[in-house]
Formats: structure tokens, C-alpha cells, sequence
């Protein structure tokens, strides 16, 4: 019975930190992309100006998430590099709650 409610407290402290990391790539998403890649990963008026890619369609939905923190690492054409400005950590973060929006 011990080792059942160390568990179960172990997956809600899981599920929670998880919850929290997704609450703060959301954020990070909103800081830092929203701006130019749209709240739904589609270009916004400011992001097509700039040459934003829409994160929804080929060829960025095809990309490996390698590929995309690469280029949110280093930055592309006009995007600028967040290395230095995000961790890693939440570079990673950022591009899977890319990954989950459409």
C-alpha cells in the first residue's frame, strides 16, 4: 500500500511540473514568437512583413524539432537567435508547444 500512494505521488508531482513546463513554454511562446509567428503559429501582419514562415504548413511542419532549435538557437534569415537571450531547455520547451499548436 506504501509504495502505491509513493507512486501515485510521484505521477501527480510529475503531472504537475509538466503542466507548469507547458504553462511556461505557452508564456515563453506569447514573450517571444507570438508576435511574428501569430497566437496560432500562422504568420501575423508584422510577421509577413518580416518573412515569418507559417508553422502550420510545409515546409516548417516537416522540419525535425532538431531543425527548429537550430533555428531558434542560432536564428534565420530576419529571426533573430535567442541563444544567449532562452536555455536550451527552454528553446526545447518552446518548440513543443510549436508542435501543438495549429
Amino acid at each position: 500500500m506504501k509504495t502505491r500512494t509513493i507512486l501515485a505521488a510521484l505521477f501527480i508531482l510529475t503531472a504537475s511540473f509538466a503542466a507548469a513546463s507547458a504553462q511556461d513554454a505557452a508564456a515563453t511562446y506569447a514573450a517571444k514568437c507570438k508576435m511574428c509567428h501569430g497566437a496560432d503559429g500562422k504568420p501575423s501582419g508584422m510577421g509577413k512583413n518580416m518573412g515569418a514562415r507559417d508553422l502550420t504548413a510545409p515546409p516548417a511542419s516537416t522540419e525535425s524539432d532538431s531543425e527548429w532549435i537550430t533555428i531558434t538557437t542560432k536564428g534565420k534569415n530576419k529571426m533573430p537567435a535567442y541563444d544567449g537571450k532562452l536555455t536550451s531547455d527552454q528553446i526545447s520547451s518552446v518548440v513543443k508547444y510549436m508542435r501543438t499548436i495549429k
